[in-house]
């Protein structure tokens, strides 16, 4: 099985790209970056590499091979929709995920207007599989909201945001057709603050629109004494099971981390 993820909104994580390339201010503290940095050149490593971008085949089939349902995030160490990755290798990266119809995959990217290009083109078929999420990163104004327009004009049957790290207040965001919205503080060496209006105007947007809200954490150096216990808002949701039919496993990790 490939490593459950620690990660508050998902159950696992699926790889079957590794590494990167900064983009946007979101991208400055990478967490993957600097996971996949410290194995470089550790031999046999998955990371041998550090985080160069490579494609990996082997791990192409994995969801099929987990027989129980599960919130899996796709490529947690890379970006599906760079423009390095072939579309052939997208597409088999889209197939495997109709064919494991049983997970529900979160697919995030940085990458809007190849996504809204790719799912209005090549890969429309897949765009409207209700068990197939696609969302975009939102870490500010000048590069993040820009991608919610992409997202938004993608056909996409769900959609979310993960706004994260949220580095700035975002004003009034754009929310029709969003599903549901993440967010959250940058964590770790060098972490940028986040301010408690900035998450409380985002909630409060989402609970007028009728939008799933999900707060992950604070933030910070040390993010375990930041994390979403600590003065979190107090809505913690999931998209509603009546309008995505596809939520057994968002669910059970729900009940099962006692949210």
């Amino acid at each position: 099985m490939s490593q459950l993820s620690k990660i508050e909104w998902t159950d696992a994580t699926w790889n079957p790209i590794r590494g990167c390339t900064k983009i946007s201010p979101g991208c400055k503290h990478c967490y993957a970056e600097r996971f996949a940095e410290r194995f470089r050149g550790v031999k046999n490593h998955p990371f041998e590499q550090g985080f160069d971008l490579r494609l990996v085949p082997a791990k192409l089939s994995d969801p099929l091979r987990w027989g129980e349902p599960k919130m899996v995030f796709v490529n947690s160490m890379s970006d599906l929709f760079l423009d390095e990755v072939p579309l052939s290798y997208i597409s088999r990266v889209a197939e495997t995920m109709r064919l494991a119809r049983w997970h529900t995959y979160q697919v995030l990217t940085k990458r809007s207007a190849r996504l809204r290009e790719l799912l209005s083109g090549p890969l429309e078929a897949f765009a409207g599989e209700k068990h197939i999420w696609w969302g975009v990163s939102v870490e500010d104004r000048k590069y993040g909201l820009p991608r919610i327009a992409d997202l938004q004009a993608a056909p996409a049957a769900v959609r979310f945001l993960s706004v994260e790290p949220l580095l700035e207040d975002l004003g009034e965001l754009p929310l029709d057709g969003i599903s549901w919205v993440i967010v959250g503080g940058e964590s770790g060496p060098g972490a940028r603050p986040m301010q408690e209006a900035w998450v409380l105007s985002i909630r409060e947007q989402c609970e007028t629109a009728g939008v799933a809200f999900f707060f992950k954490q604070w933030g910070g150096v040390r993010k375990k004494c930041h994390g979403a216990k600590s003065r979190r808002p107090d809505v913690r949701r999931n998209p509603a099971a009546s309008s995505i039919p596809h939520l057994a496993a968002a669910s059970a990790a729900a009940a099962r981390r006692g949210y």
